[in-house]
């Protein structure tokens, strides 16, 4: 099947200010260019069961993007049909151009798939291996040097069933560069990767991306993966995107608090949260008139941030059920918000 460039879509236009009460979708100021990845109202039903409802996405050359959400949120099925191996029910997608429904081989080969588990080729050497791979794309990289890249050099001889968890999944990665893609996408990576073998793989993810203009949509449910490799996220909540942008934006979006931990004159632990920790300590070190003694000003983690959206976010589809249940809800049942006269994804 030969693949079919389309034209750009229009790009997402932030919420305004007064859109931010209704929906926490707003999209944050993104690189210049075109994205690599385009989706407007992406939607994805199996019968009468819908579990995605009207996804909007961009991602941009050279970015890492992280797509969290809870087990059954939705991601499978979203990064799939990116990937080209599921249709879906309804929207425009375009994948480095293409609508992925469409892609052919050309396209394929501009793309790189870890995903989270595969049948690999046990008895095949790893270096026989990759060497293979290469010879099925134009303009592959050298595989020694891949090897080099993903550490696994010295073991370029070994079976593959005599690799370690981590050496395979090192593997994966290599399998999935050998053809210099443009787009990667990393389902669950470092999966029994030790601490160690994680730092390695997110340096070789960042270079990837700094260095070489390669995009990646990281899946991960490594919190502290993400908030490390990630420049902006995506959380994912029953099969709508509930916040979108940097995890700093993310934090302010969802009003998660800051911890202010310090000692009082009376030697008593003390601490407190807060929107504003600044506030807080200015007005500590005014009451004390001086140092605040073991003075220590915790911020959000993603974790408190995805937390928080996730459980916002079953709440918010609780209380829709019963608003349309009703026949008062303000949304088109579709699973997005009218809001200002725009349709933005909920």
């Amino acid at each position: 099947m030969t693949s079919t460039a389309h034209p750009p879509l229009e790009p997402l236009r932030p919420t305004g200010p007064d859109d931010s009460a209704t929906t926490t979708a707003a999209t944050p100021t993104a690189p210049d260019g075109p994205p690599v990845i385009q989706v407007r109202d992406m939607r994805m039903a199996y019968g009468d069961v819908a579990v995605l409802h009207g996804i909007d996405l961009d991602i941009h050359r050279g970015e890492i993007f992280a797509l969290l959400g809870p087990n059954g949120a939705g991601k499978t099925t979203t990064v799939e049909i990116l990937e080209g191996f599921r249709q879906r029910s309804a929207g425009d997608v375009r994948v480095l151009g293409t609508d992925p429904a469409r892609g052919g081989d050309a396209w394929r080969a501009r793309i790189g798939l870890v995903l989270q588990s595969w049948r690999d080729h046990r008895r095949w050497r790893g270096g026989e291996l990759l060497a293979h791979f290469a010879t099925y794309y134009p303009d592959p990289r050298d595989p020694d040097a891949t090897l080099d890249l993903v550490g696994l050099r010295d073991r370029a001889d070994r079976q593959v069933g005599q690799l370690s968890g981590g050496q395979r999944r090192r593997l994966d990665v290599a399998l999935a560069v050998i053809g210099r893609p443009e787009m990667l996408f990393l389902d669950e990576p470092t999966t029994g990767f030790d601490p160690e073998a994680r730092h390695d793989f997110h340096l070789m993810v960042e270079r990837l991306a700094r260095e070489e203009g390669v995009s990646v949509l990281l899946t991960t449910h490594d919190l502290v993966e993400a908030e490390r490799l990630a420049d902006r996220i995506a959380v994912l909540v029953s099969g709508r995107i509930r916040a979108y942008g940097t995890p700093v934006e993310l934090a302010r979006r969802a009003a998660a608090q800051a911890e202010v931990r310090w000692t009082a004159a009376d030697g008593t632990p003390r601490r407190e949260r807060t929107e504003d920790p600044s506030r807080l300590v200015w007005d500590l070190h005014r009451a004390a008139d001086g140092p605040i003694a073991d003075l220590e000003v915790r911020r959000p983690t993603l974790e408190d941030t995805y937390l928080h959206m996730v459980h916002s976010g079953d709440a918010a589809d609780a209380a829709s059920d019963i608003s349309n249940e009703d026949g008062n809800g303000a949304g088109d049942g579709n699973g997005s918000v009218l809001t200002r006269g725009k349709k933005h994804a909920a």
